[in-house]
């Protein structure tokens, strides 16, 4: 792992933002959400109309846009840990039943898997929102009920491979129950393909609740998202555009450091076979 330039990368930016996120009252030079509309729409402290105090200007309702980013990553995050959480919780427990059992169960839950495939998550999310109302606990919950086909799918295909193992077959015959074979010797050796998938999917997560933030149906104000921020700031965006270059600078970093991790625990894990 650490010869891996990738991993390395993804990961210690990922740690980095997290404690961000953990220490944000500590970083946060204001209150992010204090508004002075004598301030509102001050540039960064690269052009000359900025204002001292505040380094990446503020927002319209001169809110100091430094705060709310690093409030900001504390959403981020809390949907995308959340809802891999959930997910991972749902798909795991149907991919290894279905994988150990077989037979009418694995079709039971194969249609299951084949009919959640067949539904567009973003569209399915917006109307869901819609109809209930955006929260973050909602947002949340959404996603996270939404993605979990993917883990089912691979914890499905990697239980069905080592159910006939040695290993297996030893600890039935020394009289272990199913949950015992499914929990201590099964799970455990298909947890590599599943970190991987935790890290595509909370990358989804976190670009899901950013769209669904910036169409108004997500995260409300005026909490900090990402998202919500710029869905704000479009109307500003021509004459200044770092009000939304910021927070999608955030989400790139964020979404382009979760693959990176991704990306490299695959190849470390297929470099040690």
């Amino acid at each position: 792992m650490l010869r891996h330039g990738g991993f390395m990368i993804g990961g210690g930016v990922l740690v980095l933002l997290v404690l961000v996120a953990v220490f944000a009252p500590l970083l946060a030079p204001h209150d992010p959400f204090a508004q002075s509309l004598a301030l509102r729409i001050k540039p960064p402290f690269w052009h000359e109309a900025s204002v001292a105090g505040h380094p990446l200007g503020t927002d319209q309702l001169g809110r100091d846009y430094l705060s709310r980013l690093i409030y900001g990553t504390r959403i981020s995050l809390a949907v995308g840990f959340g809802a891999v959480l959930i997910s991972g919780i749902i798909g795991i427990t149907l991919g290894v039943v279905a994988g150990y059992f077989g037979g009418w169960v694995d079709t039971c839950i194969g249609a299951l898997i084949t009919t959640r495939l067949s539904l567009p998550v973003v569209l399915v999310a917006l109307a869901v929102v819609a109809v209930v109302g955006g929260s973050l606990t909602v947002v949340l919950l959404v996603i996270g009920l939404l993605l979990w086909d993917q883990f089912a799918v691979v914890a499905r295909t990697a239980t069905q491979q080592l159910r006939h193992a040695e290993f297996v077959a030893s600890a039935r015959a020394m009289g272990a129950s199913r949950m015992h074979v499914m929990c201590r010797e099964i799970l455990p050796n298909i947890r590599a393909p599943l970190t991987v998938v935790a890290t595509v999917e909370m990358a989804n997560a976190v670009l899901i609740e950013a769209a669904l933030s910036f169409l108004g149906l997500g995260v409300q104000a005026p909490l900090p998202s990402w998202g919500l921020m710029l869905s704000e700031g479009k109307n500003f965006m021509f004459f200044n555009p770092w009000v939304i270059t910021l927070p999608g600078l955030c989400l790139f970093v964020l979404a382009l450091s979760i693959n990176l991790l991704g990306d490299g625990l695959r190849d470390v894990q297929e470099g040690g076979r």
